[in-house]
């Protein structure tokens, strides 16, 4: 027999997390970083604000699904030494295109397009802080 407490436990557990918003993407240098996914990777920058205390910086890319957050974070200096650890993909309708444009823009490649069975193809970069980006086209 289930009690009451436990009965809206499990209510509200079963409806917590609807799904991801966004990613938030420290740097020492955020309005680099911004800068870099707006003119090198073609990204729409829809928001520019100050947060904080000491007025940092923040930059937002709304995109389909979830948007990219890049801001000041006094904790990260540096190049990202584990840039394989975290990963986001960019989907894109022609990645042959893309890739070329991004590659012409002087994006550092990491590996460039391969297939990714029943998924679609994908190609890696990197950004001006260490992190890795993917470019990828979903199967339709």
């Amino acid at each position: 027999m289930l009690s009451i407490s436990h009965y809206y436990f499990r209510k509200v557990v079963s409806f917590m997390v609807k799904g991801l918003e966004g990613i938030l993407l420290g740097s020492a240098n955020a309005k680099q970083l911004a800068d870099f996914y707006k003119n090198k990777v073609g990204l729409k920058l829809t928001m520019e604000a100050e947060v904080g205390e000491k007025g940092e910086g923040l930059y937002v890319f709304e995109m389909k699904g979830c948007s990219l957050y890049i801001i000041d974070h006094s904790k990260v200096k540096g190049k990202n030494n584990q840039p394989g650890r975290f990963i986001f993909n960019l989907e894109v309708d022609n990645i042959e295109k893309e890739v070329k444009r991004v590659k012409t823009a002087k994006v550092k490649l990491i590996k460039d397009i391969y297939h990714v069975e029943d998924y679609g193809h994908v190609a890696t970069f990197e950004d001006v802080d260490g992190n890795y980006f993917q470019l990828v086209q979903v199967k339709a």
